[in-house]
C-alpha cells in the first residue's frame, strides 16, 4: 500500500536516449510492477528533457509534481493539459518548450518557480489561478508571443527579469 513512481528518462543521464519520447504520450495512473500496483504521482526531473519530437502528453490526476527541467527543451510541444492533482511546478520545467501556445496553471499550485515558461516563444496566453501567490525569477522570460497575462490579486511577490524578452 502507499507505492508511488515517478516518470523518469531511461540510461544514467536525461540524455542517454536521444528523443527517447515522441508523438502522443498517455502516462498511465498506476504501473504493476513484480505484482505490486504503484501510483504514478510525479514528472520526474529532465524526465522528457530534450525530446523535440514530444507533441503532446496526457497527465493523469494521480500526478501531484511536476520535478525540476521535466519538459526542458520540448520544441515539438504544442499541448499539455495540466490536471488539477498538481500541487507543484518545479523550476524550469517548461524552459524551451518553444511550440507551447497556451497553458493553464491548475487551482492548487502557489508558486510558478524560477524561469518555469522561459523560452516559450509561442506562448500567447496564460491563466494564473488565485491560489498563486508569487511568481519568481524569470518565470516568463523570452516568451516574446505572449501578449497578455491577468495577475490576480493573490500574488504578493514577482521576481526580476519575469517578463525580460516579453516583445509582444
Amino acid at each position: 500500500e502507499g507505492k508511488t513512481v515517478e516518470v523518469t528518462f531511461s540510461g544514467d543521464s536525461y540524455d542517454a536516449v536521444e528523443n527517447e519520447y515522441s508523438g502522443s504520450v498517455t502516462i498511465p495512473e498506476t504501473v504493476t510492477y513484480n505484482d505490486n500496483i504503484y501510483s504514478v504521482i510525479n514528472i520526474g526531473p529532465f524526465a522528457f528533457a530534450g525530446c523535440s519530437g514530444l507533441t503532446s502528453v496526457e497527465i493523469p490526476n494521480s500526478v501531484t509534481r511536476f520535478r525540476s527541467l521535466a519538459f526542458e527543451g520540448c520544441s515539438g510541444l504544442t499541448s499539455i493539459v495540466i490536471p488539477n492533482s498538481v500541487t507543484d511546478i518545479d523550476n524550469q520545467v517548461f524552459s524551451g518548450c518553444s511550440g507551447l501556445t497556451s497553458i493553464v496553471i491548475p487551482n492548487n499550485v502557489t508558486e510558478i518557480d524560477y524561469a518555469t515558461f522561459s523560452g516559450c516563444s509561442s506562448l500567447t496566453s496564460v491563466e494564473i489561478p488565485n491560489s498563486v501567490t508569487s511568481i519568481d525569477y524569470a518565470a516568463f522570460k523570452d516568451c516574446s508571443s505572449l501578449t497578455s497575462v491577468e495577475i490576480p490579486n493573490s500574488v504578493t511577490g514577482i521576481g526580476e527579469y519575469t517578463f525580460f524578452g516579453c516583445s509582444s
